[in-house]
Formats: C-alpha cells, structure tokens, sequence
C-alpha cells in the first residue's frame, strides 16, 4: 500500500450526535449505562463508537461511517457500533498504523458517567487492542444549555494518533 515507504503518523477527529428519547439506557464506548433514555438511532446509536471509528477512518483518509455503513441500509438495523469500529481497525492495521493514542470527550447531561468512565475506557482499550494508558475518556455535561443540557440528545467526539 505505501510502496516501500513506511507509513507516517496520522491524526484523525471524530464526532457523533444523537436524539434521546424515553427508554432503558444507553450504550457508550460498547458499555451499558443505565438511565431514562435511549438514543434515536438506527444501529445501537453508540455516538462514542461512532466517533471513533469516524476518527480512526478520517486518520486513513478513508470514507466515514455513514458511508461504509450507511444508515438506509437494513442490515444494520439495531447493529452493535463495535462491528464498525472493528472494520476501521482491520482498515488501520491494513495501512501497518496502530493506535499512538485516543482521547474521547462525551457529552452527556444526566446520568453523569463518572462511575462509568473507567469500563468505558477499558472497554475501548480493549476493542482498540492498545494499553489502557493510550485512551482517555472524559465526561462533560451541558450545564443546562442547548439539545445536551436539556437531555435531548448526546454526543461524543474522539481525537486519534494513528503511528507505525
């Protein structure tokens, strides 16, 4: 794929957003998270998988998420998000890159995901195949304001080093 040359360190940003609606919980970073809502989505609305793997494929300068896996699609209809971090990642290793670091910011108004955050970092660490100390999972609310503060919606956003 590089011809010879061994590839360079790639950076790579994503972001994902989602309604809320009334429901039984939510899935972040492929972790459970008990709470009064469920996210509108078509695949399992896991914004924070969403946007790592749109990261990891912004890094590749590959297509996004919507476009390897897009959203008319019936077959993916309720689909574990860890199917398409999965496939970003079999892309990654491809370009011989793996993950320098990750470092993820969720935006979430209520259940506050402190408790949380630690499995969530685990549970990336480990879909991602990195140590634990390359990813970074950080909780931030809406302090009451827009869609997010009125917990009508959440979002993630993750940063990606791609390196040799």
């Amino acid at each position: 794929m590089f011809a010879g040359v061994l590839p360079m360190p790639r950076i790579g940003l994503g972001s994902d957003l989602h309604r809320l609606a009334p429901g039984s919980g939510l899935r972040i970073g492929g972790v459970e998270v008990p709470c009064a809502f469920a996210p509108v989505a078509h695949s399992d609305g896991d914004a924070l998988l969403h946007a790592v793997t749109d990261a990891i494929l912004g890094a590749l300068g590959g297509p996004d998420i919507g476009e390897l896996f897009p959203d008319r699609d019936p077959a993916h209809r309720g689909r574990d998000s860890a199917d398409f971090l999965g496939e970003a990642l079999v892309r990654m290793r491809a370009a011989g890159l793996r993950i320098g670091n990750l470092d993820t910011i969720v935006r979430l108004q209520t259940p506050r995901l402190g408790p949380h955050k630690e499995a969530i970092r685990a549970r990336l660490a480990a879909l991602c195949a990195c140590p634990p100390d390359r990813v970074a999972v950080k909780a931030k609310t809406g302090e009451g304001l827009d869609a997010i503060g009125r917990s009508e919606a959440f979002a993630a956003e993750a940063a990606v080093l791609l390196e040799p």
